[in-house]
């Protein structure tokens, strides 16, 4: 055969005999042969077995020129001591598979960018079958997640993420110091977290001075019990995500039982509420303005929003303390119960909240993390296998270095 085929089709132990197309199936079939020369051994001992006949099987391959390829090979078949048959094993396909390694690997790389179901349809390969075979791929090359053998742990962040909305949570734990997911597993409880804590090396645990994380009630008694000495931080981001959800509830209530002139001011006007004031165009500054002035209950919300940002400018501890007690006292002179009610839960978390002044950690490696996984969640519609969607997670932290279609260029 040519050199350009037997280039193309390099496969160890066997040579090309004919490569043709075939009209019915619009594909290409590489026929091969085992080639003689090459000893079948034993794989525990490396002693040489007789070969009792050859096999042909056929294997999907990676498509040439925009056709499907399938390879014919020949195998050994050996008896062992017992008399049971074996198969030789081959390094370009895995026992039993019905696909090449690089063609597994030409698949679990398209899976990263595009749906199972849009690879499905392009390869002509079924929805299950492609799942199945990034999910292998994927366990046989990510590195794994090895909390024991983790070391110079400082800030970690700490958060949830659902497979789909409401269902199947998972806690995804981040180095905050590298950026580095460094675990994740099935549930949200605080014994999910204290799972992970209890693999770290003592030493490790006691390096850990700050965990941040949102003011969910499991996760503060996971770090409480499993680190003690550890400062919780609760992250500014979902304080203000809170506070925007207040915002929105006032808002809505004040549309509901608004006039039809009121109602027409407040319309469209939510996104104005909850975007930094810097950042309004004039115009935008124009139609707030005129909205505060039109309604005393959202300006006082509004005007204790941009109050609210300030607390993460203090410098130390002790000032964002004294500064988040006036807020609070400010927002509870208001007589507005959902500023009441926020208030006081400010308050009962104020340790947490102020340690920001401390250690200036916010979750946002953590959020990025989670925009990720949720352009994953929507590539990943109608996956149901929990496992595998926690190694799809896994793959997100890991940068994908070298092209799909192209193994030798490095992507920069």
């Amino acid at each position: 055969m040519s050199l350009l085929s037997s280039a193309l089709f390099n496969f160890k132990g066997q040579s090309i005999q004919s490569v043709t197309f075939e009209e019915d199936t619009h594909s290409v079939l590489v026929k091969c042969k085992r080639d003689r020369r090459c000893k079948v051994v034993d794989p525990e001992t490396g002693a040489p077995r007789t070969i009792d006949h050859y096999v042909h099987r056929r294997l999907s391959d990676l498509p040439v020129s925009g056709r499907p390829c399938v390879i014919e090979i020949e195998l050994a078949q050996t008896r062992d001591k017992l008399g049971r048959r074996l198969i030789e094993a081959t390094d370009f396909v895995d026992k039993g598979g019905r696909y090449t390694k690089r063609f597994c690997h030409f698949i679990s790389g398209l899976c990263r960018y595009m749906s199972i179901l849009a690879v499905s349809k392009h390869l002509g390969i079924r929805w299950e079958t492609v799942k199945n075979i990034d999910k292998a791929f994927l366990l046989s090359t990510l590195p794994a997640l090895e909390p024991k053998k983790l070391t110079n742990l400082v800030h970690i962040g700490v958060d949830e993420v659902a497979r789909a909305k409401g269902h199947d949570y998972m806690t995804v734990v981040y180095d905050l110091v590298s950026g580095q997911l460094i675990w994740v597993d099935h549930g949200r409880t605080s014994n999910v977290l204290i799972h992970f804590f209890e693999q770290l090396s003592p030493q490790t645990r006691d390096d850990i001075q700050a965990v941040s994380m949102d003011m969910g009630q499991s996760y503060q008694s996971a770090v409480r019990k499993a680190l003690p000495n550890a400062d919780i931080v609760f992250d500014r981001f979902h304080v203000m995500q809170n506070y925007s959800l207040l915002i929105r509830k006032e808002r809505n209530k004040a549309f509901r039982k608004g006039t039809h002139d009121e109602k027409k001011m407040l319309k469209g006007t939510l996104f104005l509420l909850l975007k930094n004031a810097p950042k309004l165009s004039d115009k935008q500054s124009d139609r707030l303005d005129d909205l505060l002035e039109s309604n005393k209950t959202l300006c006082t919300i509004y005007m204790l929003k941009e109050q609210l940002q300030a607390l993460w400018n203090e410098r130390n501890f002790d000032l964002m303390i004294e500064a988040l007690e006036a807020w609070c006292q400010l927002a509870k002179k208001t007589r507005i119960l959902s500023l009441i009610n926020f208030a006081d839960a400010l308050w009962d978390r104020r340790v947490g909240i102020c340690n920001y002044a401390k250690y200036r950690l916010t979750n946002a490696r953590v959020e990025a993390g989670n925009v990720s996984i949720g352009l994953l969640r929507r590539r990943a519609r109608g996956v149901r296998d929990t496992d595998y969607f926690k190694l799809k997670i896994r793959q997100t932290s890991v940068p994908d270095t070298h092209s799909t279609f192209y193994p030798e260029i490095k992507l920069m």
